[in-house]
């Protein structure tokens, strides 16, 4: 067979999230503020130029000049050393807010929207409380309960304040957890935390750095106010709350001392807003297909495969969303031995693909199922999420009829092949990379080395279906399931896919499941073929019976409506 080269250079660049802000004008100009400020703070001890504690009664109520850049305060301190001193508190009761304001939202939204189910349920109850408690009188009760302690007043707010971000970062979840790329790291055989910290948290950073700049804003207020209140950090030590509070004090006699501090603290407000909607303008983010949840399933009496049953085995498989009546699989037997093509056959809507996914305890949140799976002594169906882990990747592996969006954009091919043979086998990076090379040269690639450092946009249909293939293999399974992987790749390139999948299975004695709706692939390669029709199957057969003698009127139709099929038999 003649291998394929490499794909060309291409002109498109990677832009990532990060790249894509800063190029925001308004993006630079909020962090070049904060940073200013922030560092200004933090090198205080260093920077400022008087003791922010030290008086000179008669330096009282100066207006700037050359001693004193922002004037003096009521007690001839020099309000500019304040303010940086004072900037401390604010800064460190904003970032300890804003960090259990993160883990919090970030946390309990990815669960409540990649685990669904009852998860989901006593998450989003907590957060309904969470949001309709009165936060204010909370955060206060908190400081009088306390003490005034910062901590746990900025603690109490983060948490009061994590509700929404949680409520963000589920509703994204639930798209970007139906992305193709993350089907196929499922299957692949990675762990819920690496797909949910490396494949879906990633695509989150626009939406919560959006609340988190929000927030920020949020919370440098609140403490404010608590300052203003004389409830912050107690004097003389100085705090932008509590300059506030002295300045309003004065605004009749020294108006000029609140313009410091309000002015501080509504620059960075502001910053805080526009970099929220900076990020806002600057992130996008594309969503695709379903999750994986284990449906609602009711039981069944049998809870150990058959006698004799082969690699696959499905019994009596029912699927249904919410209408018993109209099930999208319906009563199916289907058994798969070692080193066979079936071909899985039907128009649109026949219950193919669903049928393909059940194999892989992939089904929608609003799937019902009954019946059984059998696959290593192992019940899909009923199976628990760390049982499916053993069962995708390494057992059955999985092919899209879309490999490009199947390949996570953010990652080298080289990253995502090597973490799907880290997931399945124990080894490490050296290796990992040479089995990486391996994979590549056994779906017919030439310079696998180079090809590893192109991302997915890169790369061609045909191309990216071998990296694909190659990324079912990296498990080494004995179940390879195909979904349509040559519908959208030319007639050329078709054939040689059709070629590699027969190839491979001659060298890895592996049994492959074709799910298509063309009979002319099915007569090109399976073995077997499985005839679907309204989720039910109305006929099976191998593939040299089914041609001669179809037995069903469905499959006569499907022979006609082939055309190079139809010309042979006229």
């Amino acid at each position: 067979m003649t291998a394929i080269s490499s794909p060309s250079e291409t002109g498109v660049t990677r832009r990532g999230f990060l790249h894509a802000l800063l190029h925001e004008p308004l993006a630079v100009v909020s962090l070049a503020v904060l940073a200013i400020v922030v560092s200004a703070c933090l090198l205080s001890p260093w920077l400022a130029p008087y003791d922010p504690l030290a008086q000179s009664l008669a330096d009282a109520r100066q207006l700037p000049s050359a001693a004193h850049w922002l004037g003096t305060d009521n007690l001839g301190r020099d309000v500019l050393s304040r303010l940086m001193y004072g900037g401390v508190p604010s800064i460190a009761g904003v970032g300890l807010c804003i960090a259990v304001f993160l883990v919090l939202g970030v946390v309990l939204g990815l669960l409540a929207g990649y685990l669904g189910g009852a998860v989901d349920r006593v998450i989003s109850f907590v957060v309904e409380i969470l949001m309709s408690v009165p936060s204010i009188i909370i955060v206060l009760a908190v400081v009088s309960l306390f003490s005034r302690s910062l901590n746990a007043t900025m603690i109490t707010l983060g948490v009061l304040g994590s509700g929404g971000l949680i409520r963000v970062v589920r509703a994204a979840t639930l798209k970007v957890s139906k992305d193709l790329y993350v089907d196929a790291a499922r299957v692949s055989g990675l762990g819920g935390l690496r797909i949910l910290f490396r494949h879906i948290l990633p695509r989150l950073s626009g939406p919560i750095v959006i609340q988190v700049a929000l927030f920020a804003g949020v919370a440098l207020g609140v403490q404010t106010g608590l300052g203003f209140l004389g409830l912050g950090t107690p004097p003389p030590n100085p705090s932008w709350g509590g300059m506030v509070g002295e300045a309003s004090l004065l605004v009749q006699v020294f108006p000029w001392l609140l313009v410091p501090s309000g002015g501080i603290i509504a620059l960075c407000t502001i910053a805080f807003a526009l970099l929220g909607d900076a990020t806002r303008d600057s992130f996008a983010t594309r969503v695709r297909r379903s999750s994986g949840r284990v449906p609602k399933r009711r039981p069944d009496s049998a809870d150990v495969p058959p006698p004799g049953a082969g690699l696959l085995t499905v019994e009596q498989l029912t699927v249904h969303f919410g209408d018993p009546e109209r099930p999208a699989v319906d009563r199916l037997d289907l058994t798969i031995d070692k080193g066979e093509i079936v071909g899985l056959v039907g128009e649109s809507g026949s219950g193919k693909t669903v049928t393909a996914l059940a194999c892989l305890g992939l089904f929608a949140s609003t799937a019902h199922a009954s019946g059984h799976i059998w696959f290593g002594g192992h019940d899909v169906v009923t199976a628990r999420y760390r049982e499916l882990e053993e069962i995708r990747g390494a057992g059955v592996a999985y092919v899209s009829q879309e490999p490009m969006v199947a390949l996570d954009p953010s990652f080298t091919v080289g990253t995502v092949l090597r973490e799907a043979i880290r997931a399945n086998r124990r080894v490490g990076r050296t290796e990992a990379k040479r089995i990486a090379i391996e994979l590549l040269e056994q779906v017919r690639i030439t310079e696998p080395s180079s090809l590893l450092r192109r991302y997915p946009h890169e790369l061609s249909g045909g191309m990216a279906q071998r990296v694909a293939i190659a990324i079912a293999l990296a498990g080494n399974p004995s179940l390879l399931i195909a979904d349509e992987p040559t519908t959208s790749l030319d007639v050329t390139v078709q054939a040689r896919i059709l070629e590699l999948l027969r190839t491979i299975r001659q060298e890895r004695g592996m049994a492959i499941i074709l799910v298509t709706h063309d009979l002319g692939v099915v007569a090109d390669i399976c073995d077997r073929a499985v005839v679907m029709r309204g989720g039910a199957v109305v006929e099976r057969a191998d593939v040299e019976e089914l041609y001669a003698h179809p037995a069903h009127e469905y499959t006569r139709e499907l022979l006609r409506a082939t055309p190079s099929i139809a010309e042979r038999a006229a």
